[in-house]
């Protein structure tokens, strides 16, 4: 069995446990697998991220217990074809990759990395549907300006959207995200760098910013307004792969649809187009949760070596980099708001990696700010997983099981989120459109400043 990923972190697992049952079949990655211990504390209701296909199902199949189940049969099976079984198909496509396991689990039994393993050996078998591959080039296709009037078009049309639906199989109820008007899509420029003196050093102090496909192509207001506010607080922002001939992408849609090759080739050209960066000692901020922390956990898995490990170490969200410097006394940025009152819902994997601290702290640093972190598990959307047709009924489920009551029962309350899939999935859902916190944290500089 030929593995596409790095597994050799789990070479040690199980050794000298009679009781490990590790699969005959399937090397490091068995015994990846194999580190779940069954207690069955993914088949859990109520709080926390784990595992929102069981809960809205109640299948013990559909949580990460029931998928172990599942593969270890098909990797202890004489026929590779076992990998393939219908049962252990759909519960692998119900596996939204929200990395709660992870987090939650007392094994932290890693699913999201084992159904990205689990995809590519389906893809090498199978190859790829249509489907999967538009999702798959996204990044590429959405350089091509007619895709922004096709979306329009499918979205205004009832009969195009259920024209998709039964040629692709993309929901014909969910609305599709518009990208961006190209004029919108600025194409950025880096300021000359200086060499600061000892008293400028604050002014001149650099960072990096890593602009992703979506707030790219999407949301490119967010991204001004995650540099007005670097620069308002004294940061010289660098904007990465200037001087690339196409703009810079971490590769999470290629890794996300079973496409590793491609994936790590998009890994290892921002990975040389960051390591000067890197070696200057700067730290790497993002936007989007699901790029940013792939950065620093599946890049880990890609057997791209130390500059991996490395970039891992410098890089941040932007919350957690204003957290941090917050706690270290270099930001000197005030923020204030007139009482507003904010809901906040955090990604999946900022939840995962336990980012969501870094918020909390920056939003608490807000005078006059009343906010709420709802507790939830995954919105649902999940990348495409909401936009395809046998999953619609599900994510909507999921979207219900904390998400969208909380919404309601609060319907005047502003929304941040930071996630692209959880935004698309709250303004779907008829909530309006959410906020990125670089946008809700520069708003709140501006309204401190006009109070002066």
């Amino acid at each position: 069995m030929k593995l596409f990923l790095d597994w050799s972190g789990y070479q040690n697992a199980g050794m000298g446990d009679a009781y490990a049952d590790i699969p005959k079949n399937g090397g490091d990655f068995a015994k990846a697998v194999a580190v779940c211990i069954g207690s069955r504390q993914c088949e859990q209701a109520g709080k926390g991220v784990m595992c929102p296909s069981f809960k809205v199902t109640g299948k013990p199949a559909l949580s990460p217990g029931g998928r172990v189940k599942l593969l270890k049969a098909a990797l202890n099976a004489v026929d590779d074809k076992a990998l393939f079984d219908t049962e252990l198909t759909e519960a692998m496509s119900l596996c939204v990759s929200c990395k709660g396991c992870k987090r939650e689990c007392e094994n932290e039994v890693d699913m999201a990395l084992i159904k990205a393993e689990y995809l590519a050996q389906r893809r090498q078998a199978d190859g790829l549907s249509l489907r999967h591959t538009l999702w798959a080039h996204l990044p590429k296709l959405l350089n091509q300006p007619l895709l922004r009037k096709l979306v329009l078009w499918r979205n205004r049309h009832a009969w195009l959207a259920h024209v998709a639906e039964r040629l692709l199989g993309i929901a014909a109820q969910a609305p599709l995200p518009v990208p961006a008007e190209l004029k919108r899509r600025k194409t950025y420029s880096n300021p000359p760098t200086s060499q600061p003196s000892s008293s400028m050093e604050k002014s001149f102090f650099e960072v990096v910013l890593f602009v992703d496909t979506f707030n790219r192509h999407f949301n490119p207001a967010v991204t001004e307004a995650a540099i007005s506010l670097l620069n308002a607080a004294g940061y010289t922002v660098q904007i990465a792969g200037l001087d690339q001939p196409t703009p810079l992408c971490c590769g999470r849609t290629y890794f996300a649809n079973g496409m590793i090759d491609q994936a790590r080739s998009e890994a290892a050209r921002l990975l040389q187009a960051l390591q000067p960066h890197i070696d200057a000692g700067r730290w790497i901020i993002g936007l989007e949760p699901s790029c940013i922390l792939s950065l620093r956990d599946e890049y880990l898995k890609l057997g791209l070596g130390e500059a991996a490990t490395k970039l891992a170490e410098r890089v941040l969200l932007l919350e957690e980099f204003i957290a941090r410097e917050q706690t270290a006394k270099r930001w000197q940025l005030a923020f204030k708001t007139d009482g507003e009152r904010v809901l906040v819902h955090g990604h999946c994997h900022q939840k995962a990696v336990g980012a969501m601290k870094a918020m909390r702290k920056v939003l608490k640093s807000i005078d006059g700010l009343d906010f709420e972190l709802i507790e939830s598990s995954c919105c649902g959307m999940a990348g495409h997983f909401g936009l395809e047709a046998e999953h619609y009924a599900d994510s909507q489920a999921m979207a219900e099981l904390a998400l969208f009551p909380a919404l309601r029962a609060e319907a005047q309350a502003a929304i941040v989120t930071n996630g692209f899939s959880c935004q698309q999935q709250i303004t779907n859902g008829g909530f309006g459109k959410p906020q990125h916190i670089a946008a809700f944290l520069y708003a709140a500089v501006a309204t401190q400043q006009e109070s002066l």
